[in-house]
C-alpha cells in the first residue's frame, strides 16, 4: 500500500481501538485492519482524514470441512474501521462502495453466498445503515468474563461426580462418542431453523470425526449431564489453544470458546442446562480461564434469555445478506 494509505490505516486503527474501549471494555483494545481483495474502501471525512475504512475479503469454504456447516460456501466479509462517534453516514458510504464491488463479481450472485459484517453489539449508531442496505442481524457473539461468574457452581475444579436433584454431571470421554455426536447434531439441526447453520451432506460424518478427536483430550473439555444413567445434556468447550481463531474478538487474556450447549427437548425447562453450565463455569474459573465466548442465533427464542441468566451478554452481532450480490 502507498505510505499515505498505510499512515491513514494506522491512524484510524488507533482511533477505533480507543473508541471500542469507550463503548465496551471487553472489545479488543487494538483494531487492526487486515489485507483484503483490493485497496481499502474509503469514506471521506474532515481535515483530510478518512471517516472510515473497509476491507473486503473473499473466503471459499471447502465442502469437506465442518466450517461449511456454519454458513454459506462462499463468504464475502467486510472489515470496518469507523472513527465515529456517529458512524451512520460513513458506514452507509462504505456499504454503497462494497455493494458496487460485489455487483461486479459474478460469483457473488450464486445462491450459496453471503455478504457478512461483524459489528460491535453496543455500537448502535450503525444499525439503521445496515438495515437500509438489506442486511439482517443473524448471530450474536456473547461474552462472559470470569469475574461475572454466576453463583451456584462448584468453587473449584470438581473432584469426581457432582449430583444435584438426581442429576449427575461428569466428564465426557471416548465411550460417549455416540451421545456427544447426537447432541452436537441436535444443536446444528436447531440452529438451521434460524439460518445460523446449513446442514450439508458431510455434516454428520465431520461432526463425528471432530468429536472423536476432541473426546480424547485430557483434561476433558466436554461434560455430560445424566439422569438415571441417561445423557440429557452436553457442554463442549474448545480449550485456549483451539480458541485462537476467535480470541482476538475480545480483550487480551486466557479465552475459550463454548461451542456446544444442548439439552434434550423433554428435559428443557427442568434446570438441566443451568446446572450444567454453572458446573462448567466453576471448572473454567478454576483453570484460570478469564473470558468465555460463544455464538447463538439471534432469532432463537431460547438462547438470549438463557445465556443472559448465565452471565453472558452480546459483544458482537453478525449481519448478513444472502446471496452476497443482493445487498442494496
Amino acid at each position: 500500500m502507498p505510505w499515505v494509505v498505510r499512515d491513514a490505516i494506522d491512524d484510524i486503527n488507533r482511533a477505533v481501538g480507543r473508541r471500542w474501549q469507550g463503548i465496551d471494555r471487553l472489545l479488543p483494545g487494538q483494531a487492526d485492519l487486515p489485507e483484503g481483495c483490493a485497496a481499502p474502501l474509503v469514506a471521506g471525512g474532515a481535515n483530510g482524514r478518512p471517516a472510515g475504512l473497509g476491507v473486503c475479503r473473499h473466503q471459499f469454504v471447502p465442502a469437506d470441512t465442518l466450517n461449511q456447516t456454519w454458513g454459506t460456501a462462499d463468504r464475502f466479509s467486510l472489515t470496518l474501521r469507523l472513527r465515529g462517534p456517529d458512524t451512520s453516514a460513513a458506514l452507509d458510504e462504505l456499504l454503497g462502495q462494497w455493494r458496487d464491488h460485489l455487483a461486479g463479481l459474478p460469483e457473488a450472485a450464486v445462491a450459496d453466498t453471503a455478504a457478512m459484517i461483524t459489528w460491535p453489539a453496543r455500537d448502535v449508531s450503525g444499525v439503521n445503515a445496515l438495515l437500509r442496505r438489506g442486511m439482517q442481524a443473524l448471530t450474536v457473539v456473547a461474552v462472559r468474563a470470569a469475574e461475572t461468574a454466576v453463583s451456584g457452581g462448584p468453587a473449584g475444579a470438581p473432584d469426581g461426580k457432582v449430583t444435584s436433584a438426581g442429576l449427575v454431571i461428569r466428564e465426557a470421554g471416548p465411550p460417549d462418542l455416540d451421545a456427544v455426536t447426537e447432541f452436537e447434531m441436535g444443536v446444528i439441526r436447531f440452529d438451521a431453523q434460524f439460518g445460523a447453520a446449513i446442514i450439508r451432506p458431510a455434516t454428520e460424518a465431520l461432526v463425528r470425526a471432530e468429536t472423536q478427536a476432541a473426546l480424547t483430550a485430557r483434561p476433558a473439555w466436554a461434560w455430560l449431564a445424566e439422569r438415571d444413567g441417561r445423557p440429557v445434556g452436553l457442554v463442549h468447550v474448545q480449550p485456549p489453544q483451539h480458541s485462537s481463531w476467535i480470541a482476538g474478538m475480545t480483550a487480551p487474556g486466557v479465552t475459550v470458546y463454548l461451542q456446544t450447549m444442548f439439552v434434550r427437548p423433554g428435559e428443557r425447562g427442568s434446570g438441566v442446562g443451568a446446572a450444567l453450565v454453572r458446573y462448567v463455569h466453576g471448572v473454567l474459573d478454576a483453570r484460570g480461564i478469564q473470558t468465555t465466548l460463544l455464538h447463538y442465533a439471534l432469532m432463537n427464542p431460547l438462547s438470549a434469555p438463557f445465556w443472559n441468566r448465565m452471565g453472558y451478554r452480546p459483544l458482537w452481532t453478525g449481519w448478513e445478506v444472502r446471496p452476497a450480490a443482493s445487498m442494496r
